[in-house]
Parts: C-alpha cells; sequence; structure tokens
C-alpha cells in the first residue's frame, strides 16, 4: 500500500485538568504515536470516536488540498481511554500526514488549532484538549487557555528536570466518562495544583491535580495507590487526564514503587519525558 504522508506525536501525562479550572497543562512523554496517509479503503479499528474522519473535515475546512480514495493507518504504543493523549496524539500526528503529504508546512500553531477542532467534532473531549495537543507535539510544559486561538494560548511554559523516570500504571478500562465527573467540587485542590504550578513546582502540581481528579472521580483506590507511590520514594504520583491511569515520576530505578505498581495495576509502563533533538543537535549526528 503507498504512504502518502507519514505524521508522529507523542503520548502525555497531566499536570493540570482543564476541566478544572479553565486553564489546562500537560507534558509530553516517550510513547509514540505514528500516523500514515494511505492510497485505498483503510480505516483502523481503534478508532471509536471517528477521530480520523474529523481531522479530515477539519482539513478540507480550513482550505487544505482535498484527497480522494486515501485510508489510514496507526501504529501506536499509547494505550488508549486511559488518559494518556492518545486522541490528541492521533490527531495531531494524522494532521502531520496530510501535511507531509501536501507539502503545505503547517506550523505547530496551525496543526494545535485544528487539532483541536477535529477533537471537539469527534466528542473525544469535553475542553477541546489544547493542553495535550500541545504536550504531543512539543518538549516541555505549557500552561494552556484553550478559550483562545493556540498562538495565544500559552500563559506560561518551561522544562521539566532531567533524568526522571516515569512510571505509568495501567488500571483497566474507564469507568466514568470525563462529562460525568464533578470537577468542580475540587475546585480548592485544582487552585492549589494551579498555585504549585506558577511557583514552578511541577512535581506538586502533577500530584496535587492528580487527587483533584480522583477526589472529584470518586475514585479511593487511586488516592490510596497514589499515597503509598509518594510514601515509597515517588517525587509525585497522580491520575492523569481523566485516568484511569496513574503516573508515577521517579529517580531512576526506584525499585520500591515499581513494585507497589505492579502489585496494583494490570501493567507498568515504564518511560521518560520527551526530549526532541534541536536542529544543531540533529545536523551533528550526520558530522
Amino acid at each position: 500500500m503507498t504512504v502518502l504522508g507519514t505524521g508522529t506525536a507523542n503520548a502525555g501525562i497531566s499536570i493540570l485538568h482543564a476541566a478544572g479550572l479553565g486553564k489546562g497543562c500537560s507534558v509530553g512523554i516517550n510513547l509514540q504515536c505514528e500516523v500514515r496517509l494511505v492510497e485505498g479503503v483503510s480505516q483502523p479499528t481503534d478508532d471509536h470516536h471517528g477521530l480520523l474522519d474529523s481531522v479530515m473535515q477539519s482539513w478540507i475546512d480550513s482550505n487544505y488540498p482535498k484527497f480522494n480514495g486515501v485510508g489510514w493507518e496507526i501504529d501506536s504504543q499509547i494505550p488508549i481511554a486511559q488518559g494518556l493523549k492518545s486522541s490528541a496524539a492521533v490527531a495531531c500526528a494524522a494532521i502531520r500526514a496530510l501535511d507531509q503529504a501536501s507539502w503545505t508546512g503547517l506550523s505547530d500553531y496551525q496543526v494545535v488549532d485544528m487539532a483541536v477542532e477535529a477533537q471537539r467534532r469527534s466528542g473525544c473531549t469535553i475542553t477541546g484538549s489544547m493542553d495535550d495537543a500541545w504536550a504531543v507535539i512539543s518538549d516541555g510544559w505549557k500552561l494552556i487557555d484553550p478559550a483562545v486561538q493556540s498562538r495565544e494560548s500559552v500563559l506560561m511554559e518551561g522544562d521539566i528536570e532531567e533524568g526522571l523516570e516515569i512510571l505509568i500504571g495501567l488500571r483497566g478500562p474507564r469507568v466514568l466518562s470525563a462529562n460525568t465527573i464533578n470537577f468542580d467540587s475540587q475546585s480548592k485542590l485544582f487552585e492549589r495544583a494551579l498555585a504549585s504550578l506558577s511557583n514552578g513546582s511541577i512535581l506538586s502540581a502533577i500530584s496535587t491535580n492528580g487527587m483533584a481528579v480522583s477526589a472529584a472521580m470518586g475514585d479511593d483506590e487511586s488516592l490510596r495507590l497514589c499515597n503509598s507511590l509518594i510514601v515509597r520514594g515517588a517525587l509525585a504520583a497522580g491520575v492523569s487526564g481523566s485516568g484511569p491511569a496513574v503516573a508515577a515520576i521517579c529517580h531512576a530505578d526506584s525499585k520500591d514503587v515499581a513494585e507497589i505498581l505492579e502489585d496494583s495495576c494490570d501493567r507498568v509502563i515504564r518511560t521518560g519525558f520527551t526530549s526532541h533533538p534541536t536542529i544543531e543537535e540533529e545536523a551533528s549526528r550526520w558530522e
């Protein structure tokens, strides 16, 4: 099957859930998603929301070149419906594939805006997930106002300490959808998370945000699990997105943290924060 264009993006974890206070913050992690635009009819079976159809419609509505007789292929390491930004990754990677196939030269701002539009069309987000879209295509963290266009959306940004390990605990299928969770009930905790983020205490923000989301969902098990992880040495631990995955940030080879997750979760994934090479670093590889 002829590949017309290929796009990539990565997973992410939450620092501040956008449904809590109307501002969101996520950060990328090293789980990759590749989407290919191919000739012929090909529709991935795991595109449950029809997200790729929404991507194509958003592309056409933006007056970019229309493709006929094409389909899609997805090759992703990101678990679906776990709060790890799989939808944002697919949307951004698909837009990048269209961009490559048509030589349109989209900026990151344009990719993010179109990804947000596509996710809203498909109904797979309640906030637009603009912070997620930024996280899956760029390094570091960004505090985002999703009520404006992407060029005006970044309120604060920064980097994550290097050398940290992330352990993702998968706890089975999602039980609650985001639009049934009472985020307003935990506004004080979300405000604490935002204050930590504003002061540069990213790890504290991750834990406090995770606590707020768990309490909003009535998920006592995730609260107990995250507390246990921190007691046993995790630098931060919390539910990502609307869950149910739990992310623990720790120093490398934190055996106690890994053991707790392995005992409590269906599967544990080890990864780290994204760090894409600069143009200079990429060029030096070929010298």
